[in-house]
């Protein structure tokens, strides 16, 4: 029973479950850019290029070129929405002011400057 027990307090603290919900959200997140870049994007560059159907099975080589553009795009959209997430949420952290200090220090904050003006 110790390892269940353990395991569950594991399982339940806050950042297991934060990082849980981040990597549910982050995988609809990506579906969601795959769904832009496949059907608005790509096409959109393939119409620029000539043929809006083509792109995608664009082979050079024999190496399917338009199919690891379309994965740059995509990681290339989610990086800058994750950099401006990533922004917006630290300057809306504001630092935590410094604790007041206890008697103990004021005391010795004390006792130190008396020792400095001697």
């Amino acid at each position: 029973m110790g390892l269940l027990k353990d395991f569950k307090d594991f399982a339940m603290k806050g950042n297991v479950l934060d990082l849980a919900v981040a990597v549910i959200i982050g995988a609809a997140f990506g579906k969601i850019i795959s769904a832009l870049v496949d059907n608005i994007l790509m096409p959109l560059i393939g119409m620029l290029l000539g043929d809006a159907n083509k792109f995608s099975t664009l082979v050079v080589g024999g190496f399917k070129i338009g199919l690891f553009i379309q994965a740059v795009i995509d990681f290339l959209i989610i990086a800058f929405v994750l950099f401006l997430l990533v922004k917006v949420l630290k300057g809306k952290k504001k630092a935590a002011p410094p604790p007041e200090p206890t008697t103990t220090e004021k005391l010795l904050m004390e006792i130190r400057d008396e020792l400095k003006k001697k």
